[in-house]
């Protein structure tokens, strides 16, 4: 099962955010906290208290084992940007985009090792064609 959180228009733009969404993806819960726990960003600190969040939803929804969850899923997607402006010289003025982004965390059970065997036994499926056995040489006596 999956357990979601998230944290909708963070003041911080996406793309700060997405160097610590990819630092934790794919990784068991309590390291991604401990990852993101010793960096003073504080994009680091809203991705936390996300992950933080959607470890608190498994629990409260009673799974057997929330520490055994993975993040599956960090995404960071983009928000509304304001835009102000900054007076300049001659009555001029610049633009100023204050980026915005969605923090979306999702965790849930990993993989188990018998899926991963049985997948690696099967074959993979490809398009092209199976080749025929190479034929034996004629035995010379």
């Amino acid at each position: 099962m999956r357990y979601t959180a998230k944290h909708r228009f963070a003041d911080v733009g996406p793309r700060k955010l997405r160097l610590f969404a990819d630092l934790i993806r794919g990784k068991n819960v309590d390291e991604a906290l401990q990852l993101l726990r010793f960096y003073p960003n504080r994009g680091a600190k809203l991705v936390r208290a996300v992950v933080e969040s959607a470890y608190g939803n498994a629990d409260n929804q009673e799974h057997p084992d929330p520490d055994s969850l993975i993040v599956s899923e960090c995404r960071i997607d983009g928000a509304p940007t304001f835009k102000r402006i900054q007076p300049r010289a001659r009555g001029t003025a610049f633009g100023i985009l204050r980026r915005m982004s969605h923090i979306i965390v999702s965790l849930s059970d990993p993989p188990e090792a018998a899926d991963e065997g049985a997948a690696d036994a099967a074959p993979a499926a490809t398009g092209a064609p199976a080749l025929p056995a190479p034929a034996e040489a004629p035995a010379t006596a």
